[in-house]
């Protein structure tokens, strides 16, 4: 299994977690507008508890939602990576790219920046068929990423782990193929 601990990029560093995310990493969670596409802000326990799954499918698998660092500060501004997508939902068992990143971080490039090379290691160099991207209906601002990343909607679906009648549970679903071998 290829470790996948560090990737760089022009302006960002895809780590793995360390203790001193703990804290920003919370605040990010708890801040209402960050969390305003899904059910609820997380308080610290459950940030923690989140931290600890990454790390886990980091050794389970090599690779997944890498913390996110400004190269020249070494401020940590969220996450962006790969991760099983849940089960209900299309794509169910493939990967997904994701990100969250802290407000002061929005409107830089950093999420479409840190995406593609997410994108990078599971379509070239772990040689994932496909990867998906979902989020809200109404999140338009990671719809934009999907699209910058060349990404195609491919439909629409309600989410399953969202109660009925909740305005996030209508979902969009985005994804990419692997470009076709040139042999």
């Amino acid at each position: 299994m290829t470790d996948y601990r560090e990737i760089h990029t022009e302006r960002l560093l895809m780590r793995r977690w360390c203790d001193s995310d703990g804290a920003p990493f919370a605040a990010l969670n708890a801040d209402p507008e960050v969390m305003r596409y899904f059910p609820a802000p997380l308080d610290r326990a459950q940030s923690d508890h989140l931290i600890d799954r990454i790390n886990a499918r980091f050794d389970q698998q090599g690779f997944g939602l890498w913390a996110l660092e400004i190269l020249e500060t070494g401020e940590f501004i969220g996450f962006t990576g790969l991760n099983p997508m849940p089960d209900g939902v299309p794509g169910a068992g493939d990967q997904e790219v994701g990100w969250r990143l802290d407000q002061r971080a929005w409107h830089k490039g950093y999420a479409t920046e840190a995406a593609r090379a997410a994108l990078d290691v599971g379509l070239n160099r772990l040689g994932l068929p496909v990867i998906w991207s979902m989020t809200a209906v109404t999140n338009l601002p990671s719809q934009a990423v999907m699209q910058r990343l060349g990404m195609v909607r491919h439909g629409l679906f309600d989410h399953p782990r969202i109660d009925t009648g909740q305005p996030l549970r209508p979902h969009v679903v985005y994804g990419v193929r692997q470009p076709p071998s040139s042999s």
